[in-house]
């Protein structure tokens, strides 16, 4: 039997406290044990940006961090930032522009563009570019992705 680890996280806003693996990376806690599949798992080595999650206010790859490391921090996913709010122009900027066709790496994308938009407001489309370069996106081409966070910007100036 494998040992297990209490760990307490705020999740979404919400406290929770859970008994996991110590091997369990973040992305397999919040789909598995959690139940918020909004955030994907992809590659699992770091590299597509499917998991990208919010940890202590800054984005990471939830497939990299194990869970138990996490004790005490403060998570938050693609469904507390929708919840929020926060990406609300975001996300229909996205629909207007066509910017999530078949919908897989828009979860982790939506949360790095929320970190454009929370850290770089004055970001140009190269700035853009280069910050969502980590995410991977086969349909879009990329363009209208840019092209909904450019617009997002540009409203909230």
């Amino acid at each position: 039997m494998t040992a297990r680890i209490d760990i307490t996280l705020t999740v979404n806003g919400e406290r929770v406290t859970r008994s996991v693996e110590p091997r369990r990376h973040l992305i397999d806690f919040l789909r598995l044990d959690l139940g918020l599949t909004g955030s994907h798992a992809g590659c699992e080595h770091g590299v597509c940006g499917a998991c990208t999650v919010r940890v202590d206010g800054e984005i990471v790859r939830g497939c990299l961090v194990l869970a138990v490391s996490l004790d005490g921090a403060e998570v938050t996913t693609i469904e507390g930032l929708s919840d929020s709010g926060e990406v609300e122009d975001l996300q229909a900027a996205f629909v207007a522009r066509n910017a999530a066709q078949c919908g897989f790496c828009t979860p982790g994308m939506v949360m790095a563009a929320a970190d454009i938009l929370r850290h770089h407001p004055e970001a140009d489309r190269a700035a853009i570019r280069e910050h969502l370069s980590g995410n991977y996106c086969r349909c879009t081409g990329y363009q209208a992705i840019v092209d909904a966070v450019e617009a997002t910007l540009e409203a909230r100036r």
